[in-house]
């Protein structure tokens, strides 16, 4: 296990080296280091190496490979993800997409293209593909929704489940699981065409070729014919608890062949993101940019799910529980890869208390060891 984390600090080493000075090295492992404080406010002015100025620079101006961190990031854990695949039949990759807004309020005049309202959110509205493989959740690529009259969070999706990497489909089974918004016939279809399984979403109101609505099935694994499909799926529900305690009936369609009470397992599973989109924001402040550029913004998001990935793998190397306890996870990261920054903070501190300290006449002092 913990080879995970040597593997963890071993793609924070790359990420620096892709760096084009010393400079930007530093305000990387700033920004890494402030994501992984895992507080939920990781901004600049909290920074305690690094000016606030210097980070705003290093995010909206300063030239460096944005897509060479994802593309190290992508390849780090795809070599993960793979030297654990067990052998025998492939298991499952569980391709999970969904929407979520980044809530903002204010002008931002760099993104008035991209800011728009959506269920009566206004803000940044991500359509993000969520992998889920034995043990490792992977938040994998996201494209943001422009509005009305750009292309759907369903045909963003599809786009998105398309851009899988051929190195992990071959050697797992797809299955891409959606709630209502994507369930289109498109988006269906498209998915079919890449031969990958599907359980989505649907509305109660939706149309069976019989004239009927979904919500007068009363036998659940029927394999039945929506309007405008090409091809029959299997129509299965469950019961879902919402926040006043009633319980609302989800209905779900396979394009694949199961039971009933498989369906609705799986249809279950697609709930996983819902808990990864809370940790990313209260934990990891996915929505907390305040940069004016679409660069800077895009480079913020790509931070924050690199420092998610971090903890995870930490949270990985000492699993013993079945929920993670993000801010331990997040703190085992930092210590690991970022020691020469743990002791950076912790000097500062200490000179910060200093005065406080000598007028409770205790004089602090500090000396380098040799070795």
């Amino acid at each position: 296990m913990v080879s995970i984390l040597a593997h963890a600090q071993n793609l924070v080493y790359t990420l620096l080296s892709l760096m084009p000075s010393v400079y930007q090295r530093e305000n990387l492992e700033a920004m890494l280091g402030l994501f992984l404080q895992a507080q939920g406010y990781p901004l600049p002015e909290h920074s305690k190496s690094k000016s606030p100025s210097a980070l705003s620079r290093f995010l909206n101006v300063y030239d460096w490979s944005t897509k060479g961190v994802i593309q190290t990031t992508r390849n780090r854990m795809i070599k993960e993800i793979l030297s654990e695949r067990p052998k025998g039949r492939k298991p499952f990759l569980q391709v999970i997409i969904d929407l979520t807004t980044l809530e903002k309020a204010g002008k931002f005049k760099g993104l008035e293209n991209l800011m728009c309202v959506y269920n009566g959110k206004r803000g940044l509205h991500l359509v993000v593909m969520y992998l889920v493989v034995g043990r490792w959740r992977v938040p994998w690529s996201f494209r943001i929704w422009k509005g009305k009259g750009t292309l759907s969070p369903a045909q963003l999706g599809l786009k998105l489940v398309k851009s899988l990497p051929r190195k992990l489909t071959q050697h797992f089974k797809v299955m891409v699981l959606v709630d209502t918004a994507f369930g289109s016939v498109e988006f269906l279809h498209g998915v079919r065409k890449l031969k990958y399984h599907v359980i989505a979403g649907i509305a109660r109101k939706r149309k069976l070729n019989d004239g009927r609505c979904v919500a007068r099935l009363h036998k659940r694994g029927q394999q039945l014919r929506l309007v405008g499909l090409k091809f029959p799926v299997s129509v299965s529900w469950y019961y879902f608890k919402r926040d006043d305690g009633k319980y609302e009936k989800r209905f779900l369609v396979s394009t694949k062949a199961l039971k009933a009470s498989t369906i609705s397992w799986w249809g279950k599973r697609r709930w996983q993101i819902e808990g990864w989109f809370k940790t990313a924001k209260h934990r990891f402040g996915l929505h907390r940019f305040g940069q004016g550029t679409l660069l800077g913004v895009y480079r913020w998001l790509i931070l924050s799910l690199i420092s998610y990935v971090l903890a995870h793998w930490a949270y990985l190397s000492i699993a013993n529980k079945d929920l993670p306890d993000w801010g331990e996870a997040a703190r085992i990261a930092f210590e690991t890869i970022f020691p020469q920054l743990l002791l950076c903070y912790f000097l500062l501190d200490l000179e910060r208390i200093r005065p406080i300290a000598l007028s409770h006449g205790i004089d602090i002092q500090i000396s380098r060891c040799k070795i």
